[in-house]
């Protein structure tokens, strides 16, 4: 294999153990396999990758979701594997803790870009090019959530590859003088990696802690609860998005500068 192409078609189905023509026109990418679990509940969709690196399914209506796992690395690992099938859309669904006192837990952030502390993203463009979503594609989102009669933040996402930092006060300080309004280990990489590979890509963050105080910083009961409460909205919000882009036929362009 010498192109990136021929790798990625190999490695696609040899990550999550889906044949490349099960794959949908439009994904949900996702770091949580109960994601995929409820998706497949939902749609009696089988379920491909038990035991393998990343899980995935796709429903009827060809809308293909995809748990890759966490942090950077495996972000862009799947931005870079999607190339394989060139998908007209990403959605990710991910978590993120609040660092505003607008950012509350259960809130949704529709993130206008984020800020690069991945590292995982400098392989693909310097650092000054920055971080940014497809914005058609994150209009179709905000209509579903208004249509859901829910409510969403806006603002900027700190992405970064450490995950142990709640007790650093010297980081606590570095984040609040970005003024993101939330910090994430993905959403930097997969906007990033995705306009690398020319994908449309957006996210979509629950707010599930806020780690700015010791009070705030996630336990697995609190993360139990979250999930119990709004993980069911946050993917019926990124199926009804991602299939309505699907059924309107509007195309989600790439402008490459």
């Amino acid at each position: 294999m010498e192109t990136k192409l021929e790798i990625v078609k190999n490695w696609l189905p040899r990550y999550t153990g889906m044949p490349l023509e099960k794959f949908g026109d439009y994904i949900l990418i996702t770091n949580f396999k109960d994601y995929v679990d409820k998706f497949s509940e939902r749609f009696s969709a089988e379920i491909y990758g038990e035991g393998r690196a990343m899980q995935a399914a796709t429903n009827k209506d060809g809308l293909t979701i995809i748990n890759y796992g966490m942090g950077s690395p495996n972000a862009a690992t799947i931005m870079d594997l999607l190339v394989a099938v060139n998908p007209k859309g990403v959605l990710f669904l991910g978590k993120c803790g609040g660092l505003k006192g607008s950012s509350e837990i259960g809130n949704f952030i529709l993130p206008i870009g984020a800020i690069r502390g991945d590292g995982t993203s400098n392989d693909y463009f310097p650092p000054e090019v920055p971080a940014l979503p497809s914005f058609k594609l994150h209009k179709f989102v905000s209509d579903i959530i208004v249509e859901k009669k829910s409510d969403y933040r806006t603002g900027v996402i700190f992405t970064t590859n450490r995950r142990v930092w709640e007790h650093d006060t010297k980081f606590l300080e570095r984040l609040k003088n970005t003024t993101a309004i939330g910090v994430d280990m993905e959403t930097a990489t997969v906007f990033t990696v995705g306009h690398f590979n020319e994908i449309a890509r957006g996210a979509l963050l629950l707010v599930t802690d806020v780690p700015v105080t010791p009070d705030g910083v996630k336990t697995e009961a609190s993360d139990k609860a979250v999930t119990q409460e709004w993980v069911d909205l946050h993917l019926e919000i990124g199926i009804k998005a991602m299939t309505e882009i699907g059924k309107s036929g509007e195309e989600i362009k790439h402008f490459k500068y």
